[in-house]
């Protein structure tokens, strides 16, 4: 069962949300948060596996819950960020909070439902495509490539972290590396782990901001 933390300033908006969540078979709304300090309390009190995290907030926005969240916990929930703006800056703020992906609210449920269960699996929840045109429009951009950040990587590592970078999930990269999907997670938590990144969005966002992919 994935535990889910819901939070919105909007209480017809959460309503509708854990509605449609609560009818889908493994998903669990465990609790509601209208704002970013009773998120951070929240997700303290329920440990959810996943919060549904509203951009723009009063009392603390979504950026700053996220933030206080990942840094409460040795093993914080993964984070989605709920917004109504494709490209948002706030957004680039959250993944680097350490947020794992964002939808947008106008997302369908089927597909909203279907991000959940890749964050828990370890995949990302933004289309590469949407990745790289927030990284153009916000991300700073070093002047030259930058290697020096994959140097606790071994080889093989870097391989992935190529593969990765590109936005390609454990089973393309599986497949493409003839190896299986099981031996693929594994490295892939050594990897984010290693650089410091909580989540395959900000592996590509670190990527994009050393020179080392063109978005």
């Amino acid at each position: 069962m994935i535990r889910l933390l819901l939070v919105d300033d909007q209480e017809l908006f959460l309503q509708g949300l854990s509605m449609i969540l609560e009818s889908q078979d493994g998903l669990e709304v465990v609790g509601t948060a209208l704002d970013g300090a009773q998120a951070v309390e929240r997700a303290r009190e329920l440990q959810p596996d996943v919060v549904l995290m509203d951009i723009r907030m009063p009392v603390l926005d979504g950026v700053a819950a996220t933030a206080a969240i990942r840094r409460a916990s040795a093993e914080p929930p993964h984070i989605i960020v709920l917004t109504t703006i494709r490209h948002d800056r706030a957004v680039v703020d959250a993944l680097r909070a350490g947020a794992s992906g964002f939808l947008l609210k106008d997302a369908r449920p089927e597909f909203l439902v279907q991000s959940i269960r890749a964050v828990v699996d370890g995949q990302q929840v933004i289309a590469p495509a949407e990745t790289f045109d927030l990284l153009r429009a916000f991300a700073p951009v070093r002047p030259a490539p930058d290697t020096s950040v994959l140097e606790p990587l071994t080889d093989r590592e870097r391989e992935l972290f190529a593969l990765a970078a590109r936005g390609l999930s454990n089973a393309d990269i599986a497949q493409q590396l003839w190896v299986a999907e099981t031996t693929v997670k594994t490295h892939m938590r050594a990897i984010l782990a290693k650089l410091g990144v909580a989540s395959r969005v900000q592996l590509i966002a670190l990527a994009y901001e050393h020179r080392l992919i063109e978005a």
